[in-house]
Order: structure tokens, then C-alpha cells, then sequence
């Protein structure tokens, strides 16, 4: 997916690696040209000089053909209206809007626009709400290598060992959902009829880990 970042300040800089790090391809605004250099040389997106809310500097970033925008500039005014253009005029269908102003993030909240205004966990709840994920990520880490996920089994997987699993998937049983409670099982466990599995994957395999977990899993020898 393309991916479109107004602001190349710590968040924006690391919203682009993670990006990158997940196989898509990025383009990053910003109208000061050395704000860049946080990029670092591992970059390899595109950088556009210019603001966000320009159209002009918004094609050349490729914003007609992005399926998500996010803007993470300083200044509460310049990321909405950004975002607005974005989603209004561009018709990107995941937006996000960095907002300082916790107050007025809930205003833009209710125009249709998602915000983050919690800078703690800035960088995570912005790849949880701009990438569109088959099966929704229960949490990432911070630099978006690796994803908690519900991974949904085909029926033959019941009465087959946690281990049969994570061995087919590549992935690791993180706990499961029995009966309403958590359960931390070894590779011994074999999975039961109503099981909700959660697994640890690392984020760019989370496509191959859902389909093998949709099939019928191999027989064993």
C-alpha cells in the first residue's frame, strides 16, 4: 500500500521506518528539507518539500493513488486540514490526524476523522489505524515488527497439539481464550472446539500465518 505522511518530525521519521519495515511504500511531506535527515540513509520512500495541505505537493507525494494519509506535523490546524483534504478532496480511505489538543480531537473525532492524541503511544495506535489488516492486530509493538493477533482456525485444527500449530504457521501461541478464561499452554496442549487462539507473529508474515491457520492442517506422520 502507499502510504502518505505529512510531518517528518520523531513521529513521522518513525512512523515511516516502521512502514517500510512492513513492505510498504512511503512518501513523506515536510516543508523544512532538513527534517529529512531523521530518515536516516536505511529510507528509501519519497521526500516532498512542501505542506500538507497543498495539492499540488499532495499529488506529487502520490496522495490520488495512497490508501492511507497521516498527518503527524507540529500544528493541530495544518494536520486536520490536511486530513480533511485528504479524505474529502483525495478520497483516502484511512486518514489520521495527529492532535495535541485532546479536547479538540474529539471534535475532529465526530467530523469523521481519526486522532491520536496520546503521544506515548503515538507511533502504534497510528499503524493500528492506517493499515487495514484482514485480521485485526490486538496490539503491536512500537516499531511494528511483531503483531498479537486472533487467528482464526479452520474446524479440522480441533484435537491437533499447539505445537502442530506453531510449527505450520511459523507463529507462537501467545495464550488462548477457554471457557471465558486465559490459558497459557505448552506445546503439548491440543486445541478444543470453541478455543479463541491468539498468536505472536512477526508483522510481515501476518498474511501467511492467517491463511495457513484457514486450512486444514497437515496430517501427521
Amino acid at each position: 500500500m502507499h502510504v502518505v505522511i505529512m510531518g517528518c518530525g520523531r513521529v513521522g521519521a518513525s512512523l515511516a521506518a516502521a512502514l517500510e519495515r512492513l513492505g510498504h511504500e512511503v512518501a513523506v511531506i515536510d516543508r523544512d528539507q532538513q527534517s529529512f535527515r531523521r530518515l536516516g540513509s536505511d529510507f528509501h520512500g519519497q521526500q516532498v518539500v512542501g505542506v500538507g495541505f497543498d495539492r499540488r505537493v499532495l499529488t506529487e507525494a502520490g496522495i490520488e493513488r495512497a490508501g492511507a494519509f497521516a498527518a503527524v506535523s507540529s500544528g493541530d490546524n495544518s494536520n486536520i486540514i490536511s486530513a480533511r483534504v485528504a479524505r474529502e478532496t483525495f478520497g483516502v480511505e484511512h486518514v489520521v490526524a495527529r492532535i495535541y489538543d485532546h479536547k479538540r480531537a474529539a471534535v475532529y473525532e465526530r467530523l469523521g476523522i481519526p486522532t491520536v492524541a496520546t503521544v506515548p503511544w503515538t507511533t502504534d495506535r497510528f499503524l493500528r489505524t492506517l493499515l487495514p489488516d484482514g485480521v485485526a492486530s490486538a496490539w503491536r509493538d512500537p516499531s511494528g515488527t511483531v503483531a498479537l493477533l486472533q487467528l482464526p482456525l479452520h474446524e479440522d485444527w480441533i484435537g491437533r497439539s499447539v505445537a502442530q500449530l506453531q510449527a505450520e504457521t511459523g507463529a507462537r501461541v501467545a495464550f488462548i481464550m477457554r471457557f471465558g478464561t486465559g490459558v497459557l499452554p505448552d506445546s503439548k496442549a491440543v486445541l478444543q472446539s470453541g478455543d479463541v487462539v491468539y498468536v505472536a507473529a512477526h508483522s510481515g508474515t501476518v498474511s501467511d500465518v492467517t491463511s495457513v491457520a484457514a486450512r486444514a492442517p497437515e496430517e501427521e506422520n
